[in-house]
């Protein structure tokens, strides 16, 4: 039987390391792996640091062969600092330059597009590329841009920028003929903005199989860093607004007079320079950049704690994909939300959750858990147990994918074949 072509068309992919790119990444090689052609339409990689990465500076269109796949990396606006309409330019620069390669021919006419948002404005180029080849669309939603814009101050929800900003949203969204996200939250905001339930599917992001224990190199960073004898809280991601990663400085502040406890920060973003002040003077705050992907499994095995800080408002309109990682390291996690969210529920019982916007609260709990290395072993068995039952990735796509085979009319076997063990 003939090959199914898949076209991604997604602004961030591999080799980011971190935020949607990694997912995007996996998807299109498992695809590939379960015997489907795929070719993606991507940006050129420049988060978290928000620059171009200097190996895809300059030029114009490339297109590469990776992991299985044909990817044309486009260029396309990067601001420094990423805020209200650079932003817009910045989305909508790549909406306007991946329409080129999405709707080329060369490789033959797709069966099945895909969208990643964000980026928002680019699924009008997915579903023009799928209008024209009389393929079925699939939108996969990680993050409500629009309403992370107004969560954090981007957008203001007076202007009427923002009522057309939430139109367009629900306009694009309504084009697939499967909506996709992360949580089953999300997959109710789906709902809420018009698309219809039938359409709507839960595909939740996976734990990175690269990211296994690593004893060894967990042993030597505490080393290098001076971390020996430490209970070390760890956040590693992104360092932007809807992190509200500064309530974790405040809680290091309010925990100043306990030595014991270390606080390390590895990310780069938007907000990093403003969190190097805000922690200046504080000896038990140690920054660093955000670490290679070969180092990771080491970082999550290094921390006896996880921080996941968020704002308020913003639980529902994005599930953080360091979480996944963070569960499969063994670890718990101590997160800032509310209760009825999709983070709250996910960290249940296997970490600690406290209100957004609490550092009191946060320092607390942090404290908690340091003096109870019996609580942590316990809730950090329970995150893996977690993981292993809901994060996996082979059975996370599989599952995903026979919900759009079925509209496709062929045989699962055309695009789906037994599930990986990753």
């Amino acid at each position: 039987m003939n090959k199914r072509r898949v076209l991604i068309v997604g602004l961030n992919y591999a080799p980011e390391p971190v935020g949607i790119g990694p997912y995007t990444q996996g998807l299109a090689e498992a695809l590939v792996a379960r015997g489907a052609q795929v070719r993606v339409v991507a940006g050129k990689p420049y988060y978290p640091r928000w620059r171009i990465d200097p190996g895809y500076a300059g030029g114009g269109w490339r297109t590469t062969t990776e992991g299985g796949a044909e990817i044309t990396r486009c260029p396309h606006y990067v601001p420094a600092e990423p805020g209200g309409l650079k932003r817009i330019v910045h989305l909508a620069s790549f909406a306007l330059s991946a329409l080129a390669p999405a709707l080329s021919r060369k490789t033959g006419r797709p069966d099945l597009v895909i969208a990643i948002a964000p980026a928002l404005l680019s699924v009008f180029t997915a579903w023009l590329a799928a209008k024209l080849a009389g393929a079925r669309l699939w939108i996969h939603v990680q993050d409500f841009e629009v309403e992370a814009a107004l969560a954090t101050g981007l957008m203001d929800e007076r202007k009427p920028a923002a009522k057309l900003a939430r139109w367009v949203e629900a306009a694009l969204l309504k084009l697939g003929d499967h909506v996709s996200t992360i949580s089953p939250q999300m997959c109710a905001k789906l709902v809420q903005k018009g698309v219809a339930p039938a359409r709507v599917f839960e595909m939740r992001n996976w734990s990175d199989a690269r990211f296994a224990p690593d004893q060894a190199g967990a042993a030597s960073i505490r080393a290098e860093w001076g971390l020996n004898g430490k209970v070390v809280a760890l956040y590693s991601g992104n360092i932007a607004r809807k992190q509200g990663i500064e309530i974790v400085v405040e809680a290091a502040r309010l925990l100043a007079d306990r030595a014991e406890i270390g606080f390390v920060i590895c990310g780069e973003g938007p907000n990093r320079e403003e969190l190097e002040r805000l922690a200046a003077g504080l000896p038990n705050v140690q920054l660093h950049d955000l670490q290679p992907a070969a180092q990771m499994g080491a970082m999550l095995t290094m921390a006896d704690l996880h921080l996941l800080p968020q704002i308020a408002g913003a639980a529902d309109l994005v599930l953080p994909s360091k979480l996944t990682n963070m569960l499969a390291s063994a670890r718990p996690v101590v997160a800032t939300a509310e209760p009825g969210t999709g983070l709250y529920a996910e960290v249940a019982g296997c970490g600690e959750v406290t209100a957004p916007g609490d550092a009191l609260a946060l320092a607390h709990a942090i404290a908690a858990l340091a003096d109870d290395p019996a609580r942590r072993i316990a809730m950090g068995k329970a995150a893996g147990e977690r993981a292993a039952k809901r994060w996996m990735k082979g059975p996370i796509i599989d599952q995903a994918l026979a919900v759009v085979q079925r509209s496709l009319g062929a045989p699962q076997s055309s695009v789906v074949s037994s599930s990986e063990s990753a």
